[in-house]
């Protein structure tokens, strides 16, 4: 799989976040949906407009605001005086890559047109359901820090979101970079499509072959069930998160070059797909912060399969009979 001329071309308007991009990547070709969530400015919608830019897809950018109905999302059936007939006119979720910007500015109601949409690929109005175009990814942003005017998202919604990334600020020599590079004419508005549609469909059918030994999988239930047994944990992971985990790893092992999963792949990957799916004792405005250092303990202390290398592939021995 050659996915090197995709990232290239994200970084051409990032700068200093490819293992960001190759996450997004990951789990757009393992068919899931990706949460930014960071301070203002970090460049969150600039990532996920060039993601899309980099795919010959149809993309539908939502600007989510208090006011924003949900048959904006889904879709209306209006009258026609001319005709005497209702015509299905699509939202904005007709596309196969979908940016919802700010989603946690709309209100609960609203943000409940997007769970059927990600879960099912398709939407239902007045009772008719409509397919929504394949392939199809929903990578969505908030802000944490500013929640004036904010609905913050319910957990069975947070569920459905593969994995949820911070990007961070970056570093004093890749703000020089992007300083440097964006006073000049923006790099975003010249990007240029660098993988087709079905190009994409078969990178998605190509990562369900990357193999994982089932003492991966042991592995996987053993670290959600540590956190379902946490003493500071009120709900652990759910089945969902154990699967997307899974997937996840598939689409990322291959990304890298790899014919199959390891267990470096899974911790790696542990803290952006478990950490908001935690619901933590002690309120829910702690869970960002904590989570992550209660997956660390939990990563730590839940033994990992041993690796041996043969030239066929990969066998997987535990340590321990409890992995």
């Amino acid at each position: 799989m050659n996915i090197t001329p995709v990232i290239q071309n994200i970084e051409k308007a990032i700068v200093g976040k490819t293992d960001e991009i190759k996450l997004i990547l990951a789990a757009m070709l393992a068919g899931g949906h990706v949460l930014l969530e960071d301070v203002p400015g970090t460049g969150k919608t600039v990532l996920a407009k060039a993601l899309a830019k980099s795919f010959d897809c149809s993309f539908s950018r939502i600007q989510f605001t208090p006011d924003l109905l949900p048959s904006e999302l889904t879709g209306i059936n209006f009258y026609s005086p001319k005709t005497g007939e209702f015509t299905f006119r699509k939202g904005g979720l007709f596309a196969n890559i979908v940016l919802g910007d700010e989603i946690n500015r709309a209100t609960p109601r609203t943000q409940s047109g997007l769970l059927e949409s990600m879960d099912e690929r398709q939407v239902s109005v007045d009772g008719t359901t409509h397919v929504l175009p394949a392939p199809y990814f929903v990578i969505a942003t908030q802000n944490p820090v500013e929640t004036q005017g904010t609905f913050p998202l319910p957990e069975a919604q947070l569920d459905r979101f593969m994995l949820q990334l911070n990007l961070g600020y970056p570093t004093a020599e890749e703000s020089a970079k992007i300083l440097a590079q964006q006073i000049t004419p923006l790099q975003l508005l010249e990007l240029q499509p660098v993988c087709a549609i079905d190009d994409l469909q078969k990178m998605q059918a190509e990562v369900k072959n990357t193999h994982i030994h089932e003492v991966i999988f042991t592995y996987i239930v053993a670290l959600a069930e540590a956190t379902r047994a946490h003493d500071a944990v009120l709900l652990g992971v759910s089945t969902r998160g154990m699967l997307a985990l899974a997937r996840l790893a598939q689409a990322y092992a291959a990304i890298s070059g790899a014919e199959f999963v390891t267990p470096q792949d899974i911790k790696h990957l542990v803290p952006c797909v478990f950490a908001h799916r935690m619901i933590l004792k002690g309120g829910v405005g702690r869970r960002a912060a904590t989570a992550l250092n209660i997956l660390e303990d939990i990563t730590s202390s839940v033994p990992a399969p041993v690796e041996t290398f043969k030239a066929s592939g990969a066998n997987y021995k535990a340590n321990s009979p409890t992995v």
